[in-house]
């Protein structure tokens, strides 16, 4: 963990973060003691969160295995039970947190995920693939990893001017918005192409735009520690979830 960035964060609400290339991922070890304030850094990841988790259906064994991947700090484990929940990150930091919230910890990449081929009841990536180097391969062994049957539950942000304006230009400044530099908007994920890369490992996804509730967010700005709903909206020029099945080809 890093004590001395997660003790200042904690005394303080807020620290000073070295500057960092976008998309670096030590800036998660910078921002270690943000995963769980409802109004730090990380307050939308929660929103998000909550939202994904009403794409997972109910568990009916607590064998069912679901697979986070890019559990970060093990926001979703406080929306998901009835599951093994295994969290797979590279931020060790992270980790560390996700195990105490009753995540089991997996380090590995989102594109050699050191899992069995079908193992996975429901795999989970919120938030992961506007940030991997190569989504292909993050994609196909998303697919692997799920069993035929199996969901596959994501999220992640569309490569659009608004995407780039709202969450990049504007978002970074505004209150529950990323964290500065957080994104590299050159690695933000068309729609189509993501429904693409999963049809051609038997997942058919379909997908559906998102946006926070204007009402809530309202109060959020009022109250720091009010959650923000997140609605469903017809487009997907920003950030999109998606939901699919795994076939057998």
């Amino acid at each position: 963990m890093a004590p001395s960035v997660l003790s200042a964060t904690a005394e303080t609400g807020s620290f000073r973060r070295p500057r960092r290339p976008r998309n670096d991922i030590c800036q998660y070890d910078d921002l270690v003691g943000e995963w769980w304030r409802p109004d730090g850094e990380f307050a939308a990841l929660h929103w998000l969160a909550r939202a994904r988790s009403q794409l997972v259906p109910p568990s009916p064994s607590p064998e069912r295995l679901l697979v986070d991947v890019g559990c970060g700090g093990g926001i979703l484990g406080a929306y998901m039970q009835g599951y093994l929940h295994v969290g797979v990150d590279l931020t060790q930091s992270a980790l560390e947190i996700a195990a105490a919230r009753g995540v089991v910890p997996v380090r590995a990449d989102a594109a050699a995920l050191p899992l069995a081929t079908g193992v996975a009841h429901v795999v989970v990536a919120g938030e992961v693939f506007e940030h991997v180097a190569n989504l292909e391969a993050a994609v196909a062994e998303v697919s692997r990893v799920l069993r035929h049957g199996g969901v596959v539950v994501v999220d992640t942000i569309s490569a659009t001017r608004r995407a780039r304006l709202a969450l990049v230009a504007l978002g970074e400044w505004l209150p529950g918005g990323p964290p500065r530099r957080i994104h590299d908007p050159k690695l933000f994920v068309a729609p189509a192409r993501l429904v693409d890369l999963f049809a051609r490992h038997g997942v058919e996804l379909r997908v559906g735009g998102l946006r926070p509730s204007v009402v809530d967010y309202l109060r959020f700005l009022v109250r720091r520690d009010r959650a923000v709903r997140m609605l469903p909206s017809r487009s997907v020029a920003g950030v999109y979830q998606g939901v699919g099945h795994k076939q057998r080809l």
